[in-house]
């Protein structure tokens, strides 16, 4: 019997995670929370549909609850959804600021039988898979640097509301809302990071959370990352250069419903004999499988208790405070946003 589920929050990716559900055997959409149902009394193929996230949560007869809300909801809504006897996967951000997640760490710790995956969906894409093995096999060797860029055209999107621009609501600009995923695959590939550097602006667009952020971080290992997270990239942008001991891998672009950030490849360099040039195997990838697999990871959690290898609450805690660190690393944003000198 497959289990119930209510999505909290019905825009682009709820309905996203919706068609992903209901292509896997294990869960059934029964109910659908989102604010807009107050205007449009929208009914979905008979599902039960609510206009208060909080009502859902409280009295659907669900078992899973997949929670898409903005920033500043996010975090309350998880934490109630566990307090009811749910499982629940929440989207990323996994909420405004680190302290946010501190309640819900203890909450789960009191209650292990509860389990909450967060969603970092990058992980899922067909070329970091592929890259992620190879780096694990070792047969490059030791990985020595990370340069990535990620960005976009504005701070909203032409079916996104304002709230991401401003930081009472959203608490973070494009690094929290966007470069969150690349800081994550830095961190999938080389671990934490602890000697950190940053630039963080938002002299562009003006609102009062980063349009920019140019960060340089070191791991425990001694790997140097590079990012710039960008809302003045014009031309939409995902690129991570990896550089092994013996090869560097080079992921460009992703398959998105938007396509607009080209198509997904990962080139595969390796050095040739002197004074020749490197060899290059190319691979290119023309379906995103990445909410499929998602959900398919999800699945083996609740039913095969399998452990949470991706998006977990103490990896959801790890990003979150190196996203901290990095906006605190810049004096003068530390200053005005941090009240600290």
């Amino acid at each position: 019997m497959s289990l119930r589920v209510g999505i909290v929050g019905y825009g682009v990716v709820g309905k996203t995670r919706h068609k992903a559900l209901d292509k896997h055997p294990d869960f059934t959409v029964v109910a659908i929370s989102d604010i807009a149902f107050k205007d449009n009394n929208e009914v979905i193929d008979g599902i039960e549909t609510y206009t208060d996230y909080m009502s859902l949560i409280e009295s659907a007869e669900v078992e899973v609850l997949f929670i898409s809300l903005p920033n500043k909801l996010a975090s309350e809504a998880t934490l109630s959804g566990l307090k009811k006897g749910r499982n629940v996967f929440c989207e990323k951000p996994p909420a405004r600021s680190l302290a946010e997640l501190y309640p819900i760490k203890v909450y789960l710790d009191e209650h292990p039988n509860l389990k909450l995956m967060y969603g970092f969906n990058h992980r899922f894409h067909a070329s970091i898979i592929d890259a992620n093995k190879i780096v694990r096999a070792g047969t490059l060797g030791k990985l020595l640097n990370l340069r990535g860029i990620y960005g976009k055209s504005n701070m909203i999107s032409f079916n996104q509301t304002d709230w991401r621009t401003h930081r009472a609501e959203s608490g973070g600009g494009i690094l929290l809302d966007q470069g969150i995923h690349m800081l994550d695959l830095m961190r999938y590939f080389a671990g934490d990071f602890n000697d950190i550097h940053s630039y963080i602006s938002n002299n562009y667009w003006n609102f009062d959370v980063e349009d920019n952020a140019y960060v340089m971080m070191k791991s425990d290992d001694g790997a140097v990352a590079q990012l710039m997270s960008s809302a003045t990239q014009w031309e939409h942008t995902f690129n991570l250069n990896i550089t092994l001991e013996k090869g560097s891998l080079v992921l460009g672009g992703l398959r998105t419903s938007s396509k607009s950030y080209g198509d997904e490849t990962l080139s595969i360099i390796t050095p040739s004999s002197v004074n020749k040039k490197p060899e290059t195997e190319l691979r290119s990838y023309d379906e995103d499988i990445s909410w499929d697999e998602e959900i398919k990871s999800f699945a083996g959690v609740l039913l095969n208790s399998d452990k949470i290898e991706n998006g977990s609450i103490n990896e959801a805690i790890k990003i979150m405070e190196l996203i901290e660190k990095i906006y605190k690393a810049d004096p003068e944003w530390r200053a005005r946003y941090y009240n600290e000198s």
